[in-house]
């Protein structure tokens, strides 16, 4: 819960604002100031306060206890220009907030942390359990000083500038180690624990079954990502509690799941029990992974842990049409994710200042489509962050395709869409796709042409605005005309035609003719052409296709 302070009529006003906006996230503290935020400052993870830095300082003063334990703090000024991030930047989550608030009330975040600041993601922000000089190997981190990653379990981890040797060490491991002076162990979720326990198993004993099975296996509890087990003790409560205690999640498989699982220790019991021959380590090998712990028993329980694959992530990012502010928020967070970026040589300039230190770039030439796909699937299947990018939307004639093609279920796959650049040149039109509409490339290179005549025939017949992607280049210059004059049979020489060049960029040009006065020639690949069908008008210079025919038809004539 974000408990929300202010103490005057302008503070008061972008309060609820935020309130509004997160009604179910936020709380409003009222009364005396003081005792507002003591008790916002008890009760709540987060809180923001509409007063000056200062004022807040003073009154958490008295109130901090250590950097784990408070909550995050963000300052927002009276005149509502700045949101900053005072307390529990990374801890506390006040540096994303500042950005949330920031964004939602037209303020400029202030995050002064020292590793945002330079674009490093913090090692306490990753997301996982973390141990050891965080502090110290961050510093590390910003001074340029060479800091060694010890990937014992590989992990898709973001982009850190790291190096194969240093003083310092971050180390990525679910092993019980004690880190080192100079060194932090990051704590991947790769165990899982396949648990089976009889009617009624007293939660400490599956607990400790578990724990005694890790301890003397050298595994660290912080690094179980699930408890694992069959539907049929899904509601057992010793399992139920022990995920509880654990801090994790618990999964269950049918008997029928289980019973398909090569197991070492299978067994009569859990059969004529539950109808499969092994629970716990089925259970805990089905996904695949490395049986660390064959099948342990107690009186009432049975556990075995298995160390799983790491799943590498793929995140396939559409740039939008060119212009920064046409870039959404979420491929920027994704860019930044990321550990390794692969893409065109082009597209990949048109972003490589949001790329954070130690990003790897794997970038080639026009051509290059499906060996791009490949590297961006083989960098996920590798255990890393990949990010693959592409112009406009990364499924519609991008990148989004070859690489899902590729792909399988062994990684973890995010489409980020983006502003294509159909969508792009009608905003800079006007409204040509307010009705029904198709898009096609005249393309040859992966698709025959009797397939894209077929097609372009089929719009035209069925009176759809037509928006056509690369329409023309220098060694192929005759299916623009072509597909015109497909269109023209069914369509009159009037027709608005829009035709947008570069959309979105500096050297942006566009304009509106009709079908019968377009020049193919002027076209190029850098071209998008959109064809209006029969109640397209040209209104104030802007081609619009109503939503309805009957409201066309129902008002007179644009004069």
């Amino acid at each position: 819960m974000i408990g929300l302070i202010s103490a005057t009529a302008a503070g008061a006003a972008a309060r609820d604002r935020l309130a509004a906006a997160w009604p179910e996230r936020t709380r409003v503290y009222e009364g005396p100031v003081k005792e507002a935020v003591r008790a916002a400052f008890a009760e709540c993870e987060q809180l923001v306060c509409f007063l000056a830095t200062g004022a807040v300082v003073r009154l958490l003063a008295p109130l901090l206890t250590e950097k784990a334990a408070d909550p995050g703090v963000v300052c927002v000024d009276e005149g509502g220009r700045f949101a900053v991030s005072l307390l529990g930047g990374h801890g506390g989550g006040a540096n994303e907030l500042a950005r949330e608030v920031g964004a939602l009330l037209g303020a400029e975040p202030v995050v002064t942390t020292a590793t945002d600041a330079v674009g490093l993601p913090g090692l306490d922000t990753l997301g996982l359990p973390y141990e050891g000089a965080v502090a110290a190997v961050s510093r590390a981190l910003l001074d340029g000083e060479p800091v060694a990653l010890a990937a014992e379990v590989p992990w898709p981890l973001p982009p850190l500038p790291v190096a194969d040797e240093g003083v310092y060490t971050i180390r990525v491991t679910d092993r019980d180690a004690v880190p080192g002076e100079r060194e932090v162990l990051l704590r991947p979720p790769s165990l899982v624990v396949g648990v089976g326990a009889s009617k009624g198993a007293p939660t400490e004993e599956v607990l400790g079954l578990i724990e005694g099975a890790l301890r003397e296996a050298g595994l660290t509890a912080r690094s179980v990502g699930r408890l694992a087990t069959v539907d049929a003790k899904a509601g057992e409560p010793g399992i139920v509690a022990a995920a509880e205690r654990l801090g994790v999640p618990l999964v269950t498989y049918s008997a029928e799941e289980l019973a398909g699982v090569a197991v070492p220790n299978p067994s009569a019991a859990p059969l004529a029990a539950v109808g499969t021959p092994s629970v716990a380590e089925a259970a805990a090998l089905l996904g695949g992974g490395e049986l660390l712990v064959p099948k342990r028993k107690s009186a009432m329980a049975t556990c075995a842990v298995v160390r799983r694959p790491a799943r590498g992530r793929l995140a396939v990012v559409g740039l939008g049409p060119g212009a920064r502010d046409l870039l959404t928020p979420r491929a920027a967070a994704e860019l930044r994710r990321a550990s390794v970026v692969v893409g065109l040589d082009q597209y990949v300039d048109q972003i490589r200042d949001l790329l954070r230190p130690g990003t790897r770039v794997l970038q080639s030439g026009l051509g290059a489509e499906e060996e791009r796909a490949r590297t961006a699937v083989a960098q996920a299947r590798a255990g890393h962050a990949a990010a693959l990018i592409g112009s406009g939307d990364a499924g519609v004639y991008a990148m989004a395709s070859p690489a899902l093609a590729e792909a399988s279920d062994d990684i973890d796959v995010v489409g980020v869409p983006g502003v294509t650049a159909a969508l792009a040149a009608g905003a800079i039109l006007g409204a040509p796709l307010g009705h029904d509409h198709v898009s096609i490339s005249l393309s040859d290179l992966h698709t025959p042409w009797e397939v894209i005549e077929r097609r372009v025939r089929a719009a035209a017949e069925a009176d759809l605005v037509v928006t056509f992607y690369n329409p023309r280049s220098r060694g192929r210059d005759w299916q623009l005309p072509k597909a015109l004059a497909i269109l023209a049979g069914h369509r009159e020489p009037g027709t608005p035609v829009g035709v947008v060049r570069n959309a979105s960029r500096p050297d942006e040009s566009s304009r509106v003719t009709t079908l019968a006065a377009l020049d193919p020639a002027s076209v190029d690949m850098m071209t998008v052409v959109t064809v209006g069908n029969t109640a397209t008008r040209i209104i104030a210079g802007r081609m619009v296709t109503p939503r309805g025919y009957r409201w066309q038809a129902s008002r007179e004539e644009p004069k």
